[in-house]
C-alpha cells in the first residue's frame, strides 16, 4: 500500500507531503512527458467538510474557472496527505484527464494530516444495521453530498486512487451515493491475510508490516522507519532482531494497533475475514475499472480478487480488468516502457492513461463515446503486446499442462516414473541464515520498487535453493491465466514455509540486449506457510518426515516463454526479510516464538510417479500470439 514514494528516508519527509499527494491522485510523480493539458484553468479552495458524526475532514477543491461545460467531479481520498498542490501542479499531474474538465477533489481521510477524528488502519465496514456507525463508505457519501451542494457540476462523481486510495475507492462502492458513477481502483488490497500487503497464504510480510505500521501509526502524518531500522543492510537488522516477540520488547511496546492486530490474529479468523472484501462485494453498484501490474510488489492479489468477486454479479457488463507490465503504481509514473532492465517496447503507462483510464472516466462521467473496453485487457509480456479477452481468466483455447520436476534438476511436461524412495531433491533450511528476497545489501529505500524483476541468479546456486530447468524451448509457450504450484514435500521439522518461483531464463546469446544474457526473470513467485495446508483457520503441525502436498496459487499471468529461452522453477523455505522466519518448529503463535524454537530442517521436494511435484500452467493452444 505504501508505494515507492513511501520508501524514502527521513531526509525526504518534507517532500513526501507533496509527492504522496500526487501519488494518491493517480500519479507517482509529475510526468515529465505529460501531454498538453489544454487551456483549462483552475481555482482552488479548501474546506473542513463535516461528516454525519460531526468530524470534519480537510478537503481541497480545484474548479475550472469556466464551468460552462458542467464538469463532473473526480475525487481522490488518501491517508498520505494531500500536500499543497497548486492549480498548475494539479494540471501537470492529471494532464491526461484535465482536457475533459473535472472538478478535482482531494481529501485527507479521518485522523490523518489535517482531518479530524481517529485514524483506523483499513477501518472495517460498518454494521449495516447501525444507523449511527461510520466507515470510509459513509465519509465518501457525506463528502459527495456536500460537493453536490457546494459546486456547479453535472451531478456525476467518480473516484479513483492507487493502493490505499484504491481501497478507499472500493469502500465507496459498498453503499454508494447515487451520484457516484465511476470507480477506478488501482492496486487495491482485497485480503490482507491471503495475498496482499501484510500476509501471503498465512506467511507474515515482516519488513513491510513492521515498516508500514511505524510509518502510519507513530503520528497522524508520516514517520520514517529509518528511525529504528538503522543498518545499511536491513537484512542484518531484521536478522539481529530475533523472534517477532522482540518487536514489542524493543520498539513498539504495545502502542501500535496494527502490530497488535498482527500479534493477536495470527490465523485467518473473523477479524481478517471481515476486513477482507469477499463478504461485501456481492453486487456491482458502479462501473468499475480494476487495474493491476504484473510485478506489483505490494498489491497484486487484490485487484484480481476484486474483479473476480464483482464479476460473479456483473449482469450489465460494468466490471473491467486491466493488467500491465508495471510495479506498484507504475501505470501512473513516467511512460511505462521499462521496469528495471526489462524493455516492453512501447509506452505502456501512457497508453493506459490516455486510451483506457481517461476514456473510461469520460464515458461514465461526461457522456463521451463508449471506450470499447474488453472484459479484460492485459499486456502479454515476452511478446510485448496488448491482448483483449472476453473473459478472465481466458476460457478459449486454453489447456492445463503440468510442468514436472525431474531428476538431475530437469523440468519437462513428461510425468516422472521413479519410485518415491529415491526421487527427491533436498536442502537444509536454516533460520539463522535465511535466503534473502533480493540481492544484498537490502537498503531501506532503493530497490524496493523493482525487486520482482531482479535477476534471480543471486539465489539460484545457494545450497538452500533448489532449481529445475528445461532445455531451450523449441517453440513459444503462451501462459495465460492462473498458475498453480503443486509441491510434494517433507520436512524434518513440524512447520515450514514453501516458496516457489517461476522464472524465464534468457538465452546466453540474447542479441536484443547483451546485458540480459542468461537473465533469470521471475514471472511468478509465492509463499505458503505449511501449518495452513489443511485449514487457514486452524493451523496444525506438519507430520515430520511425511510427504505432504502444498498447493500454491499465483493470481494471474499473461506471458510468453519465447523459443530459445528456458523455464526454471526455484523452491526454497525462506524469503527474508519480506517474509518472517518460520521457526520450523510448530508453535501456536509465531509472534510469541522463542529463540529456542528456531531449528534447522532438512527439506525434501519429491519428483516421483506418485508424488510428482509440478507447476500447472494454463497454456494457450492457438497458433501465433496475435493482438
Amino acid at each position: 500500500m505504501s508505494g515507492r514514494i513511501l520508501r524514502t528516508g527521513a531526509r525526504n519527509l518534507r517532500s513526501i507531503a507533496v509527492l504522496t499527494a500526487v501519488f494518491a491522485i493517480l500519479t507517482g510523480v509529475v510526468p515529465v512527458f505529460a501531454q498538453d493539458a489544454g487551456d483549462v484553468q483552475y481555482t482552488r479552495y479548501e474546506s473542513m467538510v463535516e461528516m454525519r458524526d460531526g468530524v470534519k475532514l480537510f478537503t481541497r477543491v480545484f474548479t475550472p474557472v469556466d464551468p460552462s461545460n458542467k464538469p463532473a467531479i473526480l475525487m481522490i481520498r488518501t491517508p498520505y496527505g494531500i500536500g499543497d498542490l497548486s492549480p498548475e501542479q494539479i494540471k501537470a499531474a492529471l494532464a491526461d484527464l484535465v482536457p475533459y474538465e473535472y472538478i478535482i477533489v482531494q481529501q485527507d481521510i479521518r485522523g490523518r494530516f489535517r482531518s479530524e477524528g481517529q485514524f483506523v488502519m483499513l477501518r472495517q465496514p460498518r454494521d449495516p444495521g447501525d444507523g449511527s456507525a461510520i466507515d470510509e463508505s459513509t465519509d465518501t457519501y457525506d463528502t459527495i453530498e456536500w460537493l453536490l451542494k457546494n459546486s456547479d457540476s453535472n451531478g456525476r462523481v467518480g473516484i479513483a486512487g492507487t493502493s490505499y486510495g484504491a481501497w478507499l475507492a472500493v469502500m465507496a462502492m459498498l453503499d454508494p451515493h447515487p451520484a457516484l458513477k465511476a470507480v477506478v481502483p488501482q492496486a487495491s488490497p482485497a485480503d490482507m491475510w491471503i495475498g496482499d500487503d501484510f500476509h501471503h497464504n498465512g506467511a507474515f510480510r515482516l519488513s513491510y508490516g513492521l515498516e508500514y505500521t511505524y510509518r502510519m501509526e507513530t503520528s497522524n502524518e508520516m514517520a520514517s522507519p529509518s528511525e529504528i531500522v538503522d543498518t545499511y543492510d536491513v537484512y542484518e537488522w531484521y536478522l539481529n532482531l530475533g523472534p517477532l516477540s522482540n518487536v514489542d520488547k524493543k520498539y513498539f511496546h504495545g502502542k501500535y494497533p496494527t502490530w497488535n492486530d498482527f500479534r493477536n490474529h495470527p490465523d485467518y479468523d473473523a477479524f481478517w475475514k471481515r476486513q477482507a472484501f469477499a463478504p461485501w462485494l456481492k453486487r456491482v453498484t458502479v462501473p468499475t475499472l480494476n487495474v493491476a501490474g504484473w510485478w506489483d510488489q505490494e498489491d497484486f492479489y487484490g485487484p484480481i480478487k476484486i474483479y473476480e468477486l464483482l464479476e460473479e454479479h456483473d449482469t450489465k457488463n460494468q466490471n473491467f480488468l486491466v493488467v500491465g507490465p508495471w510495479n506498484h503504481g507504475g501505470w501512473s509514473r513516467r511512460d511505462g516502457r521499462k521496469l528495471g532492465p526489462i524493455d516492453f517496447e512501447s509506452d505502456t503507462s501512457v497508453y493506459y492513461r490516455r486510451n483506457v483510464q481517461a476514456k473510461f472516466l469520460a464515458h461514465y462521467l461526461k457522456g463521451e463515446a463508449d471506450p470499447d473496453l474488453p472484459e479484460a485487457l492485459t499486456f502479454r509480456t515476452g511478446v510485448n503486446e496488448w491482448q483483449r479477452h472476453d473473459a478472465w481468466p481466458p476460457r478459449k483455447n486454453i489447456a492445463n499442462r503440468e510442468l514436472y520436476f525431474q531428476q538431475q534438476r530437469g523440468l519437462s511436461f513428461e510425468r516422472p516414473q521413479a519410485p518415491d524412495r529415491t526421487a527427491y531433491d533436498s536442502y537444509v533450511s536454516d533460520p539463522d541464515n535465511p535466503v534473502p528476497y533480493r540481492a544484498r545489501p537490502i537498503k531501506l529505500g532503493p530497490g524496493w520498487s523493482t525487486w520482482l524483476v531482479d535477476d534471480q541468479r543471486f539465489a539460484s546456486h545457494r545450497p538452500d535453493v533448489v532449481s529445475w530447468l528445461t532445455p531451450p524451448l523449441e517453440e513459444d509457450i503462451i501462459v495465460s491465466g492462473q498458475i498453480v504450484a503443486n509441491i510434494f514435500a517433507s520436512t524434518t521439522g513440524t512447520d515450514s514455509d514453501w516458496i516457489f518461483k517461476l522464472i524465464d531464463v534468457y538465452p546466453e546469446d540474447y542479441e536484443a540486449d547483451p546485458e540480459l544474457r542468461g537473465y533469470q526473470l521471475m514471472i511468478a513467485g509465492e509463499v505458503f506457510r505449511g501449518r495452513y495446508r489443511e485449514s487457514f483457520e486452524k493451523p496444525a503441525p506438519i507430520p515430520a518426515n511425511e510427504v505432504q502436498l502444498y498447493r500454491i496459487p499465483f493470481p494471474a499471468n499473461d506471458h510468453v516463454f519465447r523459443k530459445g529461452h528456458r523455464i526454471m522453477v526455484q523452491v526454497q523455505s525462506s524469503w527474508f526479510p519480506i517474509i518472517d522466519r518460520n521457526p520450523q518448529t510448530f508453535v501456536p503463535n509465531i509472534f510469541f516464538a522463542e529463540e529456542s524454537d528456531f531449528q534447522k530442517a532438512t527439506q525434501r521436494i519429491y519428483r516421483s510417479a506418485r508424488s510428482a511435484s509440478h507447476i500447472a500452467l494454463p497454456v494457450e493452444i492457438s497458433t501465433g500470439t496475435g493482438r
